[in-house]
């Protein structure tokens, strides 16, 4: 990704050079002219175009800024209902996410969101050990927080 991104950038320069127009508008211009250029040749790398990661990238954006939204929702609901009716739970989430760096990902996101916390992640892994404010159903969460954050951080990094 950072040697297409480079790329596209040298691209862009030259643009600006040919043209000699130094200015942020020619610069956006090359660069999209770059783009189109790399996505046209995109055959000749060994990785996939670039620009798929940086889709995948704020996709998991809105993903945690959409899951963070319902989240603050959930629990004020919570808070400001009468009697606290609330069933916390400590269950063992599966993961198939593999380098640390995906599961540190994983476990903030989860951690970011309101009600939920991230208490242990095991020495292989494999498993992360998630506390949960309130939970009707405990195979929903661990589908819910597999199908959207771990799916997305998969499309990220790989």
């Amino acid at each position: 990704m950072s040697f297409q991104l480079l790329l596209n950038v040298i691209i862009a320069f030259t643009w600006m050079f040919l043209r000699g127009i130094w200015t942020l508008p020619s610069f956006i211009i090359g660069f999209f002219w770059g783009a189109v250029l790399l996505f046209v040749f995109r055959r000749f790398f060994h990785r996939r175009f670039y620009l798929h990661k940086v889709y995948a990238i704020i996709k998991l954006l809105f993903i945690f800024i959409r899951e963070l939204f319902k989240a603050n929702i959930a629990v004020t609901k919570d808070v400001l209902r009468p009697k606290l009716n609330i069933q916390p739970a400590i269950f063992a989430m599966p993961t198939r996410l593999e380098s640390e760096w995906e599961i540190t990902i994983l476990s903030l996101l989860i951690t970011l969101t309101p009600g939920t916390l991230v208490m242990d992640v095991s020495d292989d892994n494999s498993t992360i050990y998630i506390h949960a404010i309130n939970t009707d159903d405990i195979d929903d969460i661990i589908t819910d927080i597999q199908q959207t954050f771990e799916k997305a951080i998969m499309e990220v990094s790989r």
